[in-house]
C-alpha cells in the first residue's frame, strides 16, 4: 500500500541537476498542486510592489481590465512547460509566446531576474509555513535548476545558480526596491478583486481580508494597506495550517494535477491553443502583462 512519503523517496532517488524537470513535475503536480498554485499567485503578486513593475502592469491595463484572461494565460503558459517539458513542441511554443510578448518592451534584466526569483523562493517559504511537509533539499536543488533553465530560455542574464542564490537575490532586491506606486496599488486591488470573484459574492470581502492577512509587512507598507488585525491573521493562517494537517493524513495522489485543471481557470471552457495565449502587442507601444523576461541571443524563437 502506498504511503504519504513514497513519492518523496522516489524524488530522492533522482538526480536534481539531471532530472530537475521530473522532480519539479512530481513535486508540483502530485505532492503540492494546490499549495504551489497559491504560492505562485503570491509570487507574481509580490512583483507589483516593485514600482517599475507595478507601474508597467498598470499601464498595460491587462491586469486591471482583463484580469481573468491574464491570470488564465499566465498560468497556462507556465503550466505547458511543466507538463510537456522544455524540448517539446508545446513547451517551445509556450516559451516562444512569452518571449515574443516581451520583445518590444523596455524591461530591465534586474526586474526579470527578480520575478524569476519569486517563482523559486515563494513556494519554498509557503510550504515551510502552510505545506503538509516542507520541500526537501533535493527538491530545492531541482527547483533552482528548473528556473535557471527557464530563465536561460527567456534570455535572462546573470542567473542565480543555487536556491540560496535565488533567495539572496530576492531579499536584497525587495529591500532595495519595494515601495509605493499608484499603479502597483491599482494592480494589487484588481488582483484581490479577481480572487474574490472566484467565490459567491457575499464571500468576496472575506476573501480580500484573508488575502491581506497572508501578506507580510513589507508588502502591506508598499501598497499602503492597513495592517490586518491579529484575529484575522490568526484565523487565516490557522485555517491553512489545519488544512496542512488534514492533507498529511490523506493517501498520496495517484494522478497528476496540472494548473490547467484548476477551477480558477475560467476563460477556456472549450479548450485553448498555446500559440494563441497571451497578448500580441505592437513592439515599443507599452508594456507586458507579466514581466518574466525578454529575449536575447539565447531564448527560444
Amino acid at each position: 500500500m502506498a504511503t504519504r512519503y513514497d513519492r518523496l523517496k522516489e524524488i530522492q532517488r533522482l538526480d536534481p541537476e539531471r532530472d530537475f524537470l521530473e522532480i519539479y513535475r512530481l513535486t508540483v503536480t502530485y505532492e503540492f498542486p494546490w499549495d504551489v498554485t497559491r504560492a505562485l499567485e503570491l509570487a507574481l503578486y509580490r512583483t507589483y510592489a516593485v514600482p517599475s513593475i507595478g507601474r508597467l502592469l498598470a499601464r498595460t491595463a491587462e491586469l486591471t481590465e482583463r484580469s481573468q484572461k491574464r491570470y488564465d494565460d499566465t498560468a497556462l503558459l507556465l503550466d505547458t512547460v511543466v507538463e510537456h517539458g522544455f524540448d517539446s513542441e508545446a513547451g517551445r511554443t509556450a516559451i516562444r509566446r512569452v518571449n515574443r510578448m516581451h520583445r518590444g518592451y523596455d524591461i530591465s534584466n534586474d526586474d526579470m531576474r527578480y520575478v524569476l526569483c519569486t517563482f523559486v523562493v515563494t513556494p519554498k517559504r509557503w510550504l515551510d509555513t502552510y505545506g503538509w511537509r516542507p520541500l526537501s533539499g533535493h527538491e530545492l536543488r531541482a527547483f533552482a535548476a528548473y528556473y535557471r533553465t527557464l530563465g536561460s530560455h527567456m534570455g535572462i542574464k546573470d542567473l542565480p545558480q543555487t536556491y540560496e542564490d535565488f533567495e539572496r537575490t530576492l531579499d536584497s532586491y525587495e529591500a532595495e526596491h519595494f515601495g509605493w506606486d499608484a499603479g502597483g496599488r491599482e494592480v494589487s486591488d484588481a488582483t484581490l478583486a479577481l480572487m474574490g470573484s472566484w467565490y459567491p459574492a457575499p464571500l468576496a470581502p472575506v476573501v480580500r481580508a484573508a488575502s491581506l492577512a497572508l501578506l507580510d509587512d513589507s508588502l502591506l507598507r508598499a501598497f499602503r494597506y492597513d495592517p490586518p488585525g491579529p484575529l484575522a491573521r490568526k484565523l487565516t493562517r490557522g485555517a491553512l495550517r489545519l488544512r496542512a494537517r488534514a492533507v498529511r493524513l490523506l493517501p498520496p495522489r495517484t494522478t497528476p494535477h496540472y494548473a490547467r485543471q484548476n477551477r480558477e481557470i475560467k476563460g477556456y471552457p472549450q479548450g485553448y491553443e498555446v500559440a494563441r495565449l497571451g497578448t500580441f502587442p505592437t513592439p515599443g507601444t507599452g508594456g507586458c502583462p507579466v514581466p518574466h523576461g525578454r529575449p536575447s541571443a539565447a531564448p527560444v524563437e
